[in-house]
């Protein structure tokens, strides 16, 4: 007849062994985590402090009432947000559309909000796997910028309201890999609820309650044999 702690013991052992690499990334990736502050991956610290809008209580009698309004300052004029059942639009104060920015414009807008240099601006239209403004309604400025320690920053900019959706640095690239071995999802870095990390996640409370368990056996078999003794 097997010993049932010898089975349990074999099968800590093995498991244990099979999920080593993914614990030990988990311990590395949080360690990397709790060295580093959120906001300044994320490039808070880059930004100018925000102003108060003069024209916050304005209300745009054009937009039904099922719709959700957000308003937004470009440059000196008021756009207009509208998210709707037929998607997101973009209105000057009268109610007509807006133009995209043009480009000097969207430098312009870096400038008076960041305290960052554009140095080059490209349109993006097409969604990316993994990329830097994953999650963004496209389209999309990205404009190059430099801080001013000379570092290469990359600014997602909303091309009708202005609004800034992301800065991007070096920092933020170190996070977001390391964030996507934590959850193990290496391609898209942004699924935490994927079927590997759950079977990883279970194995690994399975190592620890078998760890558990052969901890206080050992301390059990241990008192007796002093007991014993005695």
């Amino acid at each position: 007849m097997n010993n049932p702690m010898f089975t349990i013991k074999k099968f800590h052992k093995y498991l244990s062994l099979f999920i080593s690499i993914q614990l030990l990334l988990w311990t590395i990736s949080g360690i990397f985590f709790s060295f580093n502050n959120i906001e300044l991956v994320r490039g808070e610290h880059l930004k100018k402090p925000a102003f108060q809008e003069s024209f916050s209580v304005y209300e745009a009698k054009f937009v039904s009432d099922s719709a959700t309004i957000t308003y937004h300052k470009r440059l000196s004029d008021l756009v207009v947000e509208v998210r709707d059942s037929s998607g997101i639009k973009y209105f000057d104060q009268t109610g007509n559309l807006v133009n995209k920015l043009s480009l000097d414009d969207a430098k312009n807008i870096i400038t008076q909000r960041t305290y960052l240099s554009p140095t080059a601006i490209i349109e993006i239209t097409e969604p990316q796997e993994g990329s830097e403004f994953r999650g963004r309604s496209l389209p999309l400025y990205k404009v190059e910028s430099l801080s001013e320690e000379g570092k290469v920053i990359n600014i997602y900019l909303n091309p009708y309201s202005g609004k800034v959706e992301a800065l991007r640095s070096n920092q933020w690239r170190a996070w977001d890999f390391f964030w996507g071995l934590h959850i193990m999802d290496w391609d898209q870095r942004e699924d935490f609820s994927n079927t590997l990390l759950r079977i990883f996640s279970i194995l690994a409370l399975f190592s620890a309650l078998s760890g558990i368990v052969l901890f206080f056996r050992m301390r059990y078999r241990s008192s007796k044999k002093t007991d014993s003794s005695v």
